[in-house]
């Protein structure tokens, strides 16, 4: 009896901290999409989250409930407040370490250093499956796409710890000049080698990534992070010190 008076009225006083309603989380959600909108800005921020610490792979567009809430997390700002966390990160961990004259930082080059935001509010936010020539011809081919300003910033201060930066991209070969002019453009004025893949190279992203970093160690580079929206840029062999994933819910490279 005693115990059930306590209990009793430890609920009431924890009522009248936290006031009289209270909100229930059921131990069951439901699945899929639901018709109710409000449903659909939670059950996306799950579907980012999950592919983000991909748990969610291999998709060729995102969920067409998913396009307003994807465009209000891009535009909002909550996609550059995560930008800015994981690349302060970076930053923090070069900063910690004793830099060498061969230590690099490897970046990736679209959605990592320059932002395809401007390409991909025009195509529906990744809703839309991918078309590598009309990429190519709106989006690559103008050399006009503007820096990720959160990379940008970690970039300089990179430099200034005297930090290597290497650019390494699945863009082709033919497209150096136009990758070259636009990195300037954007603000990224000096690095240590542009990587470009050729043609004829049938590998994945991983496999790629994974030659062209290996090679970078034989030439005697340490590399000290490796940072890139896609897991693949970050998969496979040297992958280096850390690696950083930067976010990206709207597309995915195998």
């Amino acid at each position: 009896m005693k115990f059930l008076v306590f209990f009793v009225a430890t609920f009431l006083v924890a009522s009248q901290c936290h006031g009289a309603s209270f909100r229930s989380f059921p131990l069951r959600m439901s699945t899929g999409y639901g018709a109710d909108p409000s449903d659909d800005d939670v059950r996306c921020a799950s579907w980012r989250l999950a592919v983000e610490a991909q748990n969610i792979f291999g998709f060729e567009t995102i969920p067409e409930q998913c396009v307003d809430s994807t465009a209000a997390y891009i535009e909002g700002g909550q996609y550059q407040s995560d930008s800015k966390t994981v690349n302060q990160q970076v930053f923090f961990y070069a900063s910690d370490l004793k830099i060498q004259d061969n230590d690099v930082v490897i970046f990736n080059v679209d959605g990592t250093v320059l932002s395809n935001i401007p390409y991909y509010s025009q195509h529906g936010y990744g809703s839309e499956k991918f078309n590598s020539t009309r990429y190519d011809e709106e989006f690559v081919n103008k050399g006009d796409a503007p820096a990720l300003p959160e990379t940008l910033k970690n970039y300089n201060k990179l430099l200034d710890l005297g930090v290597k930066i290497v650019f390494l991209t699945g863009r082709l070969t033919d497209k150096k000049a136009v990758t070259e002019a636009n990195l300037r453009k954007a603000g990224f004025h000096t690095w240590e080698k542009l990587i470009l893949k050729e043609p004829s190279n049938g590998q994945n992203s991983v496999e790629y990534k994974s030659t062209e970093r290996a090679k970078l160690v034989q030439q005697g580079y340490r590399i000290i992070a490796n940072v890139a929206d896609q897991w693949s840029s970050l998969k496979g062999g040297n992958q280096g010190l850390r690696s950083f994933k930067l976010p990206n819910p709207l597309y995915y490279i195998e």
